[in-house]
C-alpha cells in the first residue's frame, strides 16, 4: 500500500480530511468502508444525514461551519471529519473487469477539482476505476469529495508508484490503452475498438510524458474546433468517456 500524503492545514489533512455538501457527506454516510469520525451541522441539514449513532455531532450556524471548510466553501449546513478510503488494488480491478469496460488512467493530474470531476464522469459512464501516480496526485479532500458530487465513494481508485509499470499491467489484462495527445493524427472514435480500452490522460498544460506515450498503443485526438486549442482534463474524459461508452 502507498503512503499517503501529510498534510497540515486548518481545515482537515490528508489522514483526517473534511468534506462538505450534501451530496459528499451522503455518499459518504451510505458507504460501508467509509469510516466517519465526526460531524457538524445546522439543525436543518442534521434533518436531512441519518448519522451513525457512533458518529459525535455538533450543531452549528451556517456563519461557524464557515470556518471549518476553506474559504467559506459551499459546506451547505453539514461538514465531517473522515478517514480516507483504502486504496483499490489494480490486480483486483483488472482481474475482475468485464469483456467491455473503460478505465482511467491519469498522469500526473494534481487538481482535485480536475480529479473529482473525472471521478463523477467516470461513475456517470460506468468505467471500471481510475489509475493515478501516488505521488503526482491530490489527496481526498473536500474541494475533491464536493466535485466528484459522490463518485468518490463507489469509484475505485488506485494509486500506483509506476504508472509505466500499471500500464503494462493494463496491456496484460487485454485493455487497449489509448493516450489522449492534441498532437496525435488520429480522432478518437477511429482509435476505439477493442472492448476494453484505457484512456490515459495527462495534465494540462504539460499533456502526456513521453514515457506514458510510449507505454500506449495508440494515440487520438478529440475533434474539437480549430478555435479552442484544447479542452479542460475534466471536460476532455467526460468527452472520451463518452465516446468510449458509446463505441
Amino acid at each position: 500500500m502507498s503512503r499517503r500524503k501529510k498534510s497540515h492545514q486548518s481545515h482537515g489533512t490528508a489522514n483526517r480530511p473534511r468534506f462538505w455538501g450534501r451530496h459528499a457527506v451522503a455518499a459518504a454516510l451510505d458507504n460501508p468502508a467509509r469510516k466517519v469520525l465526526r460531524a457538524w451541522a445546522t439543525r436543518d441539514a442534521a434533518g436531512f444525514m441519518q448519522f451513525p449513532k457512533d458518529v459525535p455531532v455538533t450543531f452549528a450556524e451556517v456563519a461557524d461551519l464557515g470556518r471549518l471548510v476553506p474559504n467559506d466553501a459551499p459546506h451547505q449546513g453539514i461538514v465531517i471529519e473522515v478517514e480516507p478510503l483504502e486504496d483499490a488494488w489494480l490486480d483486483e480491478i483488472l482481474s475482475g473487469a468485464p469483456e467491455r469496460g473503460v478505465l482511467l488512467v491519469l498522469d500526473q493530474v494534481t487538481d482535485p477539482h480536475n480529479v473529482g470531476a473525472i471521478l463523477r464522469s467516470a461513475a456517470a459512464f460506468g468505467a471500471i476505476g481510475i489509475v493515478t501516480q501516488d505521488r503526482h496526485s491530490p489527496p481526498e479532500s473536500g474541494a475533491l469529495a464536493k466535485a466528484a458530487s459522490g463518485a468518490l465513494e463507489v469509484v475505485p481508485w488506485v494509486r500506483t508508484v509506476n504508472l509505466a509499470r500499471a500500464l503494462g499491467e493494463i496491456a496484460e489484462a487485454g485493455f487497449w490503452r489509448i493516450g489522449l495527445a492534441g498532437d496525435a493524427e488520429m480522432d478518437l472514435k477511429d482509435a476505439l475498438g477493442p472492448p476494453r480500452v484505457a484512456l490515459v490522460l495527462g495534465a494540462e498544460g504539460a499533456g502526456l510524458r513521453l514515457n506514458t506515450r510510449e507505454h500506449c498503443d495508440a494515440l487520438a485526438r478529440l475533434p474539437i474546433s480549430r478555435s479552442v486549442e484544447s479542452l479542460n482534463v475534466s471536460n476532455a474524459a467526460a468527452v472520451a468517456l463518452y465516446a468510449a461508452a458509446s463505441a
